[in-house]
């Protein structure tokens, strides 16, 4: 009988304790005395309305390497770039967004694990690093191994259009405001803030790649758009509202401005 009881009396403290933690303001609780009969205790608990004041710690110092799927840390991500650019015909040969000498660089991500590689080989660290070539029209992936140091796959793809970078979306920025399809982006850009609009900084820039199959009437100036790096950029005033640009398109490769509809 004693030994129920003290079950019993664990089960209600639990009870307690949990509500006094949940915030209540009042609990009371009635318990067994060790013969067996109730006692009735009544307690109140007054817990403080006000939470104490938060600190906030620093990050954790990020290691050079990490572990198993773990995103990649900065070291990792600037050393898998380096190795994809290095001694190679690539960073000679290509171009950027800005038509300078070198690939752009898209992204740089954890590599899926492929299935048929060993314990051992899936278990090492690999990046896929991701650049579009504006002078071929072609995406080129490097697959680096951080363990060994080596490219392991080099992969070059056309009519393949990953999602833009922020480079190429303030590049495509620069090209709306200096193009007279951009007036209305200036107007509205003066309107709201009184300033005259002069580059892409002064804005807040997402987007997407612009694709042919969304449209129903393509103009003729856009229909290389799918070969052609396209880009439908979404604009808004810094701390401040959105510039509807949807019908514009940017053509990145041939550098001009459309306007659907």
């Amino acid at each position: 009988m004693r030994t129920a009881v003290r079950r019993h009396l664990g089960k209600l403290m639990a009870v307690v304790a949990l509500a006094v933690a949940g915030g209540a303001v009042a609990v009371g609780v009635t318990l067994p005395d060790d013969d067996g009969s109730d006692l009735a205790r009544a307690g109140t608990a007054q817990q403080d309305a006000v939470a104490p004041e938060g600190t906030v710690e620093p990050a954790p110092a990020q290691g050079a390497k990490g572990v198993g799927r773990d995103p990649l840390t900065d070291a990792e991500t600037e050393r898998a770039e380096k190795l994809a650019t290095a001694g190679n015909a690539l960073r000679m040969d290509a171009r950027d967004v800005e038509g300078d000498r070198g690939p752009q660089h898209l992204s740089t991500n954890l590599t899926e694990v492929d299935p048929g590689l060993s314990d051992a080989a899936a278990g090492e660290r690999r990046a896929d690093v991701v650049y579009y070539d504006y002078k071929s029209d072609s995406v080129v992936t490097k697959t680096v191994n951080l363990d060994t140091g080596k490219v392991e796959d080099s992969r070059t793809d056309q009519g393949v259009q990953p999602p833009p970078s922020q480079g190429e979306l303030a590049e495509a920025a620069q090209l709306l405001i200096a193009d007279p399809s951009g007036a209305d982006l200036k107007g509205d850009y003066k309107d709201a803030t009184g300033k005259q609009l002069t580059k892409p900084d002064q804005l807040q820039l997402s987007g997407m790649v612009f694709r042919k199959k969304t449209v129903a009437d393509v103009p003729a100036e856009l229909k290389e758009c799918g070969e052609h790096r396209c880009l439908r950029v979404i604009t808004k005033v810094v701390n401040g509202p959105w510039i509807d640009t949807r019908d514009l398109i940017v053509d990145l490769s041939a550098r001009n401005v459309s306007r659907l509809g």
